[in-house]
């Protein structure tokens, strides 16, 4: 009956991890459908760890397991403040494995990606995920995104895109018979993948190498344990403790490592972080195509990128469900896990709008942003954009798709943050913590490498 009960869990959509722990130490079936989040757990059960990952999102997830793998003897921990793992941008974006095309040469986020993506498709077998090599094209419809395109060439070949290529617009239609352009880069071993599915994957190996997940688990605050029933001679041996949203929830840990996403730089400030870089949300709103339309799409089709304004811009991305998503748009986002076009929560709004960095920002792209909150509202506007590339397809052969919303850090002057930030507070507590600040795109493809670098920077800082 036990093999059974594990074999459900894991067969369905991955909502409480915390049960296949309770499960290990053979509780009845009562407590295994009670002990679903931290706020079933009696004061008495106190819990103790040597590590603690805040966030359970696909970086945090692949940290902790990379941890769990260097670390065996380690008691670790992650806390979701969701019932659900990867609920938030691990499970709402594009699905795209890159190969690094666009990324400085030598760059720390060019190293991460290429290594990140080869060793990504390694983990997909060994795990048996789904997915498919369906490759992309970066298309130049004008003659001065052509010399960009060849610009970005040069990049990919730097990088060592594997079998990277330069064609004309005869071998764009032979690849994709609707799309149209004057040259495109061909990435062939671009993928897509279910990343949510993949979030999902490294909680679970996480787990079965005996580390636990706790759902529900929204983290408000920090403090210094006060006594330890493990107390040493030396001091207390779990000196973090870790304070719930709900009675009584709380974690004594040894040390910490938050991966917040949306919420990255709150969760940081607790801690006496700075403020900066603040954590701006931005919503992308997709189109899908109708299903008598998917066909005409193969594999994903992507616009070159244009220096002058701070996003990519709309293009076609198959998924692993058969559907095509056109987009996104990008629009500031009033509520930092709002993903509707009137979502809208008082606290996010204000502390966005009243940032330095987001208005410096607008101001220097009033003119683009304008036109991205336009296309938000009008998917006439939004199909325009991809007509440049499949001019066959009209407003009537799509309908509104999901929406995903980005942790866009900004610094005080309103520029994009591009790389990763790392801080830890200050005091007692501050030398005990690391926070990961800023994880930029492609943090999915890259999810691997980076929880490599993360840990090796655990490791030197907490002497593991």
């Amino acid at each position: 009956m036990l093999s059974r009960r594990i074999k459900t869990l894991f067969s369905q959509p991955y909502t409480a991890v915390t049960q296949l722990v309770v499960i290990s130490r053979h509780l009845n079936d009562d407590q295994q459908m009670r002990d679903r989040d931290m706020s079933y757990l009696s004061t008495e059960a106190k819990r103790r760890h040597d590590v603690c990952i805040v966030g359970g999102g696909i970086v945090g997830l692949a940290t902790a397991r990379h941890l769990a793998i260097r670390h065996p003897s380690l008691k670790l921990a992650v806390l979701e403040k969701e019932v659900q793992l990867a609920h938030h941008q691990s499970g709402h974006n594009s699905g795209v494995l890159h190969a690094g095309i666009y990324y400085t040469p030598g760059s720390y986020k060019a190293k991460l990606c290429v290594e990140g993506f080869h060793a990504a498709y390694k983990y997909f077998d060994e795990n048996d995920i789904p997915y498919n090599k369906c490759g992309k094209l970066v298309v130049a419809t004008d003659p001065d995104e052509v010399t960009r395109l060849e610009n970005l060439y040069e990049r990919g070949l730097q990088n060592e895109v594997k079998d990277l290529r330069m064609i004309d617009g005869d071998n764009i239609r032979a690849i994709e018979p609707h799309c149209v352009g004057l040259k495109a880069l061909h990435s062939p071993h671009t993928g897509i993948v279910d990343w949510g599915l993949v979030a999902r994957s490294y909680g679970q190996n996480f787990v079965k190498m005996g580390g636990e997940v706790y759902t529900g688990f929204e983290v408000t605050d920090f403090r210094p344990t006060q006594q330890s029933e493990d107390q040493e001679s030396s001091g207390i041996k779990y000196p973090v403790t870790i304070i719930g949203s709900k009675p009584n929830q709380a974690i004594e840990c040894s040390y910490v490592l938050t991966c917040g996403g949306l919420h990255a730089d709150r969760i940081s400030q607790i801690s006496g972080c700075s403020s900066q870089p603040k954590i701006v949300p931005f919503r992308g709103d997709y189109l899908l195509l109708k299903p008598e339309k998917q066909s005409m799409i193969k594999g994903n089709i992507y616009p070159v990128p244009n220096p002058a304004f701070p996003f990519l811009g709309v293009h076609f991305t198959p998924r692993m469900d058969g559907s095509v998503w056109l987009g996104p748009n990008a629009v500031l986002a009033f509520k930092r896990e709002g993903y509707k076009l009137l979502d809208f929560n008082v606290k996010d709004a204000w502390d966005a709008i009243s940032y330095r960095g987001l208005r410096k920002i607008v101001w220097k792209n009033l003119s683009f942003g304008m036109n991205e909150f336009y296309r938000s509202f009008n998917v006439h506007a939004q199909v325009k954009q991809a007509q440049r590339f499949v001019p066959a397809i009209g407003p009537s052969d799509v309908v509104r798709g999901p929406s995903g919303v980005r942790a866009q850090a900004l610094d005080k002057d309103g520029n994009l943050v591009d790389d990763f930030i790392f801080d830890s507070g200050s005091g007692d507590l501050g030398k005990r913590m690391l926070h990961v600040r800023n994880s930029p795109s492609p943090a999915a493809t890259a999810s691997l490498a980076i929880a490599r670098v993360i840990v090796e920077k655990m490791e030197d800082k907490f002497q593991l």
